[in-house]
């Protein structure tokens, strides 16, 4: 199949353009008499010529939406994660590492992950406002009030792991549903008897 298109797609290239261009005026000069009994020579040395001259056929790099809305959401990640160690306490870096980690995984998934808009809305919040608006209001504290706020900040990033866990399984639920459905056709295919195949 990849052969096929391959084949198809140089047929309406520009080299095979051109050459077949040189190649049909190659056969015009045998007809008059120019090419003699090299005639073969000089039809497939034209479209020889004009295939190699001719500009190659530009290659398009398509990218998604959804690949540009998730790497933009990963720097804004890798921006907010940044900051995080030495400016906060042990266990809020490491409740931070944890959710950014989570992030992550989930936005390799881009497609399906932007195939679900609440889904993406909620990760974005989550990298964008959610997160930050948290991280922003403890440090904002004079250093005497931190510790009586660090419970509500630990608590806080319970929540957002909580809610990015069910988003995560969302997003995954597609592969472990492909990972059943394989199961079944393995079962069938060869968890039957040796006749069975």
């Amino acid at each position: 199949m990849a052969t096929s298109n391959r084949v198809l797609a140089y047929l309406g290239s520009p080299r095979n353009i051109v050459g077949s261009i040189l190649g049909l005026i190659g056969v015009g000069l045998v007809f008059l008499g120019v090419a003699g009994a090299y005639w073969p020579v000089v039809v497939f040395g034209l479209y020889g010529v004009g295939a190699l001259l001719a500009p190659a056929g530009r290659t398009r790099v398509v990218i998604s939406h959804a690949e540009l809305e998730t790497a933009e959401l990963r720097e804004d990640l890798d921006r907010l994660v940044a900051g995080v160690p030495g400016a906060y306490p042990a266990d809020v870096t490491a409740k931070v590492s944890a959710l950014a980690e989570l992030l992550r995984d989930v936005l390799k998934r881009a497609e399906v992950l932007t195939a679900s808009p609440d889904q993406l809305h909620v990760v974005a919040q989550a990298i964008r406002d959610y997160l930050p608006t948290s991280l922003a209001a403890y440090q904002n504290l004079p250093p005497a009030r931190r510790v009586a706020a660090h419970p509500e900040l630990l608590a806080q990033l319970d929540t957002l792991a909580a809610g990015l866990g069910r988003v995560a399984d969302a997003v995954y639920q597609g592969d472990e549903q492909a990972l059943r459905a394989h199961g079944r056709f393995l079962q069938d295919r060869f968890g039957g008897s040796e006749l069975d195949l």
